[in-house]
């Protein structure tokens, strides 16, 4: 039974996680059932496809980037305002252009501070930049290029990056001769494009898709194949994290101060634990001084993104001293959108009376719900309490993260499952799930092919049952249905 459950350890199949002969199974399956093979096969590719390539879009204040964003994941989501500094918390969206899906991070959340236009902006650029596959830079065509963008550009040429010109605020032919003089900055074509408008967003969404790869390089380390596994400490500023990597490493490496956000730049370091090697990266907030404003807490968000997308692992850590937080909430939110196994570890435990903990216990049943599935570890910082639960906790999570049920077993367990526990009725149809597979790992990604629509919650149901007979502890599950369409009567 479960003894068929393995992590994957071998290099994906053509066909994402299945082999040649359950995939031809597979699809004899699917066929019987009426389902459109051509539809079944991009279901299966969509749904294995790994981490989406990242564009990344930057440029100086308010030359539109959000507007842009919104334009080219076509809805209004990105925080748009005529004045600099509006965006905040959430920087990365999905989109999908031409049968193409990709990750777009707006970068335009920085406010002017004390260190002065040019360093934000490269500040704010950097970080992104780090993590995208190509870029985006939008220059206001209307104003020309300033000494700001220069410095972007140089940022640009350092990163070697393929890199996307957008002569953005061209509104109509007069303003073509502005976006040309753009030539200038000597990093290719301009696309005239007004995203107000969607003028010219198709063809500078053409030439981003030549920028971006297929599927990005995977970086992550893996057993056999060589490179440490990376454990990223996510949490908001001043749990601890300094101070845990600290533990671990039995040394000082990073500066721990009791002012929140000490740390300036994600910390990488290779600590052994339990007889292996982990490279954990410090992501700690920004040090906020008085003079700075709100722009710091992007910087960190966006660092923090960058660290998550980077690990395989997301320790997040909580003060457990405090209540949990919306920010905690977000920060748990990120790990599981990016699809990183996750650990949730209780900072401060020693400090804990019988009240405080009993109250903890009421709030991570409601505020942590949506990962109850993750390993916990309470655990001191500062006197080492209950340290070498880590590691365990962190081996348990990359083994549900890697998990794969094979298809055969994941059928019989779904016919059992729709016996037992049909879906429910609805205006007069009986929607049924017919069949499906798992399509990729790292995290688990399930396709399932049903004879109707299927609801969000016997979506959650199904889940639930998932996790109860086959474990995947400390992994987001991804689930995605393809509804059989009506055929037949076409003839």
């Amino acid at each position: 039974m479960n003894d068929q459950i393995q992590p994957e350890g071998s290099p994906d199949h053509e066909h994402g996680a299945l082999g040649d002969a359950e995939y031809a199974e597979f699809m004899e399956l699917a066929a019987e059932e009426g389902f459109d093979i051509e539809d079944v096969e991009g279901a299966i590719e969509e749904a294995g496809h790994g981490p989406l390539p990242v564009l990344a879009v930057v440029g100086r204040p308010n030359v539109g980037k959000s507007t842009l964003v919104n334009r080219i994941i076509g809805r209004r989501e990105a925080v748009v305002e005529d004045k600099p500094g509006v965006t905040r918390d959430r920087v990365t969206y999905e989109a999908e252009w031409a049968g193409r899906r990709f990750k777009v991070v707006d970068t335009g959340g920085w406010e002017q501070d004390v260190l002065g236009i040019d360093a934000s902006v490269a500040a704010q650029a950097e970080y992104a930049i780090e993590t995208a596959d190509a870029v985006v830079f939008v220059v206001d065509s209307t104003v020309g290029v300033t000494d700001t963008d220069e410095a972007v550009v140089r940022l640009l040429r350092k990163a070697k990056k393929p890199v996307v010109l957008c002569a953005n605020k061209v509104d109509g032919p007069s303003g073509e001769a502005d976006a040309t003089a753009l030539w200038s900055l000597g990093i290719g074509e301009p696309h005239p494009v007004s995203s107000l408008h969607g003028r010219g967003t198709g063809d500078m969404l053409d030439a981003v898709l030549e920028a971006l790869p297929e599927a990005p390089q995977q970086t992550f380390g893996a057993a056999g194949v060589g490179g440490p596994r990376r454990i990223a400490l996510i949490g908001r500023p001043n749990v601890g994290k300094s101070s845990l990597l600290n533990k671990v490493a039995n040394e000082d490496r990073v500066v721990v101060n009791e002012l929140a956000g000490t740390t300036r730049d994600p910390v990488d370091e290779l600590i052994e634990l339990g007889g292996v090697t982990w490279k954990f990266v410090d992501t700690a907030g920004i040090r906020k001084r008085v003079h700075l404003q709100q722009g710091a807490d992007y910087y960190a968000s966006l660092r923090t993104a960058a660290a998550v997308e980077k690990a395989e692992v997301a320790v997040i850590l909580i003060d457990s001293s405090e209540s949990i937080s919306i920010q905690d909430q977000r920060i748990v939110t990120m790990a599981v959108e990016a699809g990183r196994a996750i650990v949730v570890a209780f900072n401060k435990w020693d400090t804990l009376d019988e009240e405080r903990r009993y109250y903890l216990e009421r709030e991570i049943e409601t505020e942590l719900a949506q990962i109850a599935w993750a390993p916990r570890v309470n655990v001191s910082a500062r006197t080492g309490r209950h340290m070498e639960k880590l590691v365990p906790a962190i081996e348990t999570a990359l083994e549900g993260w890697e998990t794969r049920v094979p298809t055969g077993r994941l059928n019989a367990f779904l016919g059992e499952l729709v016996a037992s526990h049909p879906h429910p009725v609805r205006g007069g149809k009986q929607p049924r799930i017919l069949f499906g597979t798992q399509a990729g790992t790292k995290p688990p990604r399930f396709v399932l092919f049903a004879s109707g629509f299927i609801e969000a919650g016997y979506r959650r149901f199904v889940e639930r049952r998932l996790r109860e007979e086959f474990g995947f502890e400390g992994t987001p599950i991804h689930i995605s249905v393809r509804v059989r369409e009506k055929r037949g009567r076409k003839k």
